[in-house]
């Protein structure tokens, strides 16, 4: 069973400053791929583009990995040779 992403959300309105709480909102719901989720369900995409939006997204999400594997390991610390190979 799959859960549901967005539950609730709760933000404060700080001096009765109702357009940067509706800021925050909407950054907070394009964070968690809310909105793409309701633009996605307002037309209908034909089963191709699903498995086109699908095979990319995953695509993406290997690469993304992958990279951030390979950023990490540049930068880490405490490496007992900070340059190997190098005198």
């Amino acid at each position: 069973m799959k859960h549901l992403k967005f539950i609730s959300r709760t933000v404060l309105v700080r001096n009765e400053n109702v357009d940067e709480a509706c800021r925050v909102l909407n950054r907070i719901m394009g964070s968690e791929g809310f909105l793409d989720q309701y633009r996605r369900t307002m037309f209908y995409e034909k089963p191709t583009q699903m498995r086109r939006r699908i095979n990319y997204e995953k695509c993406k999400a290997i690469y993304d990995e992958d990279m951030k594997r390979k950023i990490n390991f540049v930068l880490r610390k405490n490496r007992p040779e900070p340059f190997p190979g190098c005198y």
